[in-house]
């Protein structure tokens, strides 16, 4: 049996979803999810798209209520009401007070598993619309340059928007057949934060939720090719907007406590190296830091600066030795425990919302992950040690590992300053 922390409590119902609640005294409002275990990595090529695409469709209407009367009703009671598709996982979410839970769960349960998909061609101008901005905002499109880099053809390397042509013509007959495929109840996660009862939100999931039992399909689990390559995008903009990366851990690898400090350290933090010498001390770029994903089997580690032409070779440079000093000599003890402060700090945080709560509970539910208090994860993230990090470090960050991929004006100047970085990259 799942031993849970004080607060949480978690119950499958018969047909395979899960309701999983935590009571926050505090609070007079409940935050409230629906959770589906399906994204991007799910769809075919010839899919691209769909998931986000269904996410927006989600609140076009059902057969009770309009598009205009979905929104007037959240609107009503002053909620916050919104929806988000990932590479694994898409959900609809509402933030209310506690007085209207059972009204704001039977409409968003109808907007989940009953959609009608009216106004579709307005939508999909919308989708198609998003597309385009977001295909002229660089800075936000590398990172998916970066994840085909990293992962090739494999459906991880895919972006969440999908693509433009296949929104423009994928029928309606299409995805409703997605839709009944991948919301069933095996898939899908109920996730309450808030002030509530947890056996009211089950008797309302049980009332107002009724998904399909088939099997879900699996998500493609297949490995990656794991080939490090350059990817280079040639667009006239005024930086050269750079990321380099590597294949990450799983979601339910216990090193990634260890990532974590790994990543405040190396990129992710203010007083991070990256951020201290490229931003601080030289002025080479306004936006400079690293990040990582995870996901089910695997996931990837990545680096980012945006800066000028004239910079492109000195930010690499910069970079490639701090990568090279990293591997070589590891982290201080100051820097660590910085590191280890920043990690707890930015926890408990996020774990003062509701919201936080809800997504946190949501995601250990929908892939298994064991729930964990306050304390245990501040006792792991203090068993942390220096020689985890420096291990961590020359495992993912191996020169001959890393994939890069760059948006701007001249590939040759960005594939000359790649050397430092990896000269096998560059080779």
């Amino acid at each position: 049996m799942t031993t849970l922390p004080d607060g949480i409590e978690l119950t499958e119902l018969e047909d395979g979803l899960q309701v999983v609640t935590e009571v926050v005294p505090s609070v007079r409002s409940v935050t409230l999810g629906l959770w589906v275990r399906t994204g991007s990595r799910d769809e075919t090529p010839a899919q691209a798209g769909v998931s986000h695409f269904l996410e927006h469709l989600l609140f076009k209407g059902t057969e009770r209520h309009s598009a205009i009367e979905l929104s007037e009703y959240f609107d009503g009671l002053g909620a916050a009401t919104n929806a988000a598709t990932g590479k694994e996982t898409t959900h609809l979410y509402s933030r209310f007070v506690d007085e209207h839970t059972e009204g704001a769960f039977d409409v968003l349960a109808e907007m989940f598993l009953q959609p009608t998909f009216p106004e579709i061609d307005s939508e999909r101008q919308v989708v198609i619309e998003e597309i385009a901005m977001y295909e002229d905002e660089p800075s936000d499109r590398v990172h998916d340059v970066l994840a085909s880099a990293v992962f090739g053809d494999h459906p991880l390397g895919r972006r969440v928007l999908g693509s433009a042509e296949v929104i423009a013509e994928v029928p309606i007959p299409e995805i409703s057949r997605y839709h009944q495929a991948r919301y069933v109840g095996s898939n899908i996660v109920v996730s309450a934060a808030g002030s509530l009862e947890h056996e009211r939100i089950v008797e309302l999931a049980g009332r107002y939720l009724n998904p399909p039992v088939s099997a879900a399909a699996p998500p493609d689990l297949s490995e990656p090719a794991d080939e490090p390559s350059l990817i280079f995008y040639p667009k006239e903009t005024e930086q050269y907007h750079i990321c380099f990366g590597a294949p990450g851990i799983a979601r339910n690898d216990e090193r990634r406590w260890t990532l974590g400090a790994l990543d405040a350290i190396f990129g992710g933090a203010t007083s991070s190296r990256l951020f201290r010498e490229i931003r601080e001390t030289r002025g080479l770029a306004y936006s400079v830091g690293s990040y990582s994903d995870q996901y089910l089997e695997r996931g990837m580690v990545a680096m980012y600066v945006g800066t000028r032409e004239e910079n492109v070779a000195e930010a690499c440079e910069i970079i490639g030795r701090e990568l090279e000093l990293l591997r070589a000599e590891g982290v201080g003890a100051e820097e660590l425990a910085r590191a280890k402060e920043h990690i707890k700090g930015r926890t408990v945080l996020a774990l003062e919302s509701t919201p936080g709560r809800m997504s946190r509970n949501a995601r250990s539910a929908l892939f298994a992950l064991p729930f964990l208090s306050i304390d245990e994860i501040i006792a792991k993230v203090d068993a942390i040690t220096a020689e985890d990090v420096i291990e961590l470090a020359r495992e993912l960050y191996a020169p001959e590992r890393l994939s890069a991929a760059c948006i701007g004006p001249d590939a040759a100047r960005f594939r000359d300053a790649v050397t430092p970085v990896s000269a096998a990259l560059a080779a």
